[in-house]
């Protein structure tokens, strides 16, 4: 296991990691400065504006945007009959809940849309204006004319993945005309596999997990001309596509007439896998709302790999697998061992705190989704529920909202769904016949003290 800098007080924590038992850790580091390496918030703004200036061109590769007239953006859902159905009453767990429903977001039906599409988008951009094909100001239908998808067809567009960014990336880089190829562990899911082929996606498959397909895929990316690999681990495109959703998300908040200041206090739940989209949301709500916004990480009590490399203080890289557990769980797109090393240190003055979820927890919490407000999710997606709980029912929350001396009955809570509108329907009935058998063997809620 690497040195880490801080063992005592990586070691009050890691005998409930190693015991998997659904831990809250809150970061002793928040608020301080951000590395001297960190990227420029301008870049955000970049990416809104790439998002904005290629939107006609969506409309025109998929007609299903039509409605929100290119922008890859989703509702935000009140959620107060879920707050219900959860008991949470009490003080702590008061405000106003809200569910972002980046699980319908439409064509990838993911989260992971928001920066595959951005990071696709830039490299056909900067092909494009590098050889002559378009000039900065021209409409950015011009790529998907036949002269510039010729081009594009000489290029690879790769990424490692266990799914859904597999879907967005190979979506994307497919209908330009890219060669678009997805290396997948070989237990990913058959059914994102076999829908990545009919978009004319190559799909290569890998013994091992997660970080087995990352790797091989950029071996093989870095073996070929003209090539370009998506690389969850470490890309700023991807990074800042995230990011760029933020700006959207105040607008909504907005609109529902929610405040944030320091008396309207706003929480962000958000499923953690390698940590891209879920640090890149928190980098750009924080350059919106500074200390007013408190984010947390979701992860599975098998993959807590954020919560492991940002408690351990550890200046190397360290994984889930380094403190014995195995990363199998039911939250695939979850199944991270080792955090981003772009974003982990971006995260440790940024983030709030880190949750576990178990298995059984995701799979109650889903049928709470799908009994109150309808919504059908995938068990990954489910990850973020518990975290309002956590600030009412635990010491360790109670103890954050009285420290930063917040007013929560006036706090709005956002659980951010991440996928699953495109999961097909006996995949949904299973994941609900495995809660309902989950319910009638009498497994509770989480107990959180």
């Amino acid at each position: 296991m690497p040195t880490m800098s801080a063992p005592t007080q990586f070691d009050a924590v890691l005998a409930k990691l190693q015991a998997r038992m659904p831990t809250l850790w809150l970061n002793d580091r928040l608020g301080q400065p951000l590395p001297a390496t960190a990227p420029s918030t301008a870049s955000i703004s970049g990416a809104e504006a790439r998002m904005a200036r290629c939107a006609p061109l969506l409309v025109e590769l998929f007609p299903e945007l039509s409605d929100t007239d290119g922008h890859i953006e989703s509702a935000l859902m009140p959620a107060d009959n879920l707050k219900a159905a959860l008991s949470c009453d009490s003080t702590a767990g008061a405000g106003v809940w809200f569910i972002k429903r980046d699980d319908a977001l439409p064509v990838a039906g993911s989260i992971k849309a928001r920066g595959g599409f951005h990071e696709v988008l830039a490299v056909a951009e900067e092909i494009a204006l590098t050889r002559g094909l378009i000039l900065p100001d021209d409409d950015r239908r011009r790529l998907n004319t036949p002269e510039v998808r010729a081009v594009f067809a000489q290029y690879t567009v790769a990424v490692g993945s266990t799914g859904n960014l597999g879907l967005s990336i190979g979506v994307m880089a497919a209908a330009l005309g890219f060669d678009a190829v997805v290396h997948m562990s070989a237990d990913a899911k058959a059914w994102k596999k076999e829908r990545l082929r009919k978009r004319g996606v190559r799909v290569v498959e890998h013994a091992g997990d997660y970080a087995k397909a990352v790797a091989g895929g950029r071996a093989q990316a870095l073996a070929l001309p003209h090539s370009h690999f998506v690389d969850d681990e470490r890309s700023d495109l991807l990074f800042f596509g995230y990011a760029a959703s933020a700006r959207y998300l105040a607008a909504q908040l907005k609109d529902a007439g929610r405040q944030v200041d320091a008396q309207h206090p706003l929480f962000v739940y958000l499923p953690c896998g390698v940590g891209g989209a879920p640090g890149g949301i928190t980098y750009g709500l924080k350059a919106l709302f500074g200390e007013h916004v408190h984010c947390f990480f979701a992860e599975p009590v098998a993959s807590p790999c954020m919560l492991v490399q940002l408690a351990s203080h550890s200046d190397t890289p360290i994984s889930v697998y380094d403190i014995g557990l195995d990363n199998k769980t039911d939250a695939d797109g979850l199944a991270v061992g080792e955090a981003s090393h772009l974003v982990a240190p971006l995260m440790a003055s940024q983030l709030s705190g880190v949750f576990t979820v178990s298995d059984t927890e995701l799979f109650l919490n889903l049928r709470a989704l799908k009994a109150s407000l309808g919504v059908w999710v995938e068990p990954s997606a489910a990850a973020g529920i518990p975290g309002p709980r956590w600030l009412s029912d635990s010491a360790q929350g109670r103890a954050y909202v009285e420290r930063h001396a917040l007013d929560m009955r006036q706090a709005t809570h956002v659980i951010w769904s991440t996928g699953g509108s495109l999961v097909p329907p006996e995949e949904h009935r299973a994941f609900h016949d495995r809660a309902d058998e989950l319910a009638r063997r009498g497994e509770a809620a989480l107990q959180i003290s």
